[in-house]
């Protein structure tokens, strides 16, 4: 997702818009989004077109939409399954007394 320039020696070379397109990367990680999500969205969400930008940004936050709600909707699931749980684990307690 970053292609940092190199020096003659060989070292690499992070310019600061290398270092802000990690920081964007970053953010989206620890928000949870998928490394997919982020690799196929990420190029058009900065390459400089303005054109280009405003519906990019609509399709990246409809598709950030989306993994929210995927994410919700597994969050109840796991929600539902625990309370499954706890009334099993009540009625065992409550029948071994």
């Amino acid at each position: 997702m970053i292609v940092p320039g190199r020096f003659s020696n060989g070292f690499r070379d992070y310019c600061q818009s290398t270092i802000d397109r990690v920081l964007v990367i970053r953010s989206l990680l620890e928000s949870g989004l998928p490394v997919r999500l982020i690799r196929e969205l990420l190029p058009r969400l900065t390459d400089g077109s303005d054109a280009r930008t405003d519906a990019v940004c609509a399709e990246f936050l409809h598709e950030v939409q989306n993994y929210r709600d995927r994410l919700a909707a597994r969050i109840a699931a796991l929600s539902d399954q625990q309370a499954a749980l706890d009334a099993y684990l009540r009625e065992v307690r409550r029948t071994d007394l």
